[in-house]
């Protein structure tokens, strides 16, 4: 199911603006949603997810890292997550800077 609003993915959390950014990570930097495995919609981070549901995140399996499950505010493009664990921090699409911060979370996410 793709949540679409004003032709633009929805990205649940808190005090998300319109560039994915949430009241936990808010820099120029914290531009990408993940779409959860578990619930088949986009949080701007895993504290959002969270505090808007009552069940523990599920880890995206290296098999399932052709998913569009990664969602850049900055020009509204979904990538895999495969690409997105390439992309050296900047959007593969429109070169925006994305947290390098962020690896630090992988697990949180993605099967290593």
């Amino acid at each position: 199911m793709r949540e679409e609003a004003q032709g633009h993915l929805v990205c649940h959390g808190t005090g998300v603006n319109e560039r994915t950014q949430c009241a936990h990570y808010h820099s120029d930097r914290d531009i990408i949603a993940i779409k959860f495995k578990c619930c088949d919609a986009f949080y701007a981070c895993i504290e959002c997810h969270n505090e808007a549901v009552n069940h523990a995140p599920v880890v995206w399996p290296k098999s399932e890292f052709s998913h569009e499950a990664i969602y850049c505010g900055n020009c509204k493009s979904t990538l895999t997550i495969a690409e997105y664990l390439a992309c050296d921090n900047t959007c593969p699409k429109c070169q925006a800077a994305f947290n390098p911060g962020c690896a630090n979370h992988y697990h949180l996410y993605f099967e290593r």
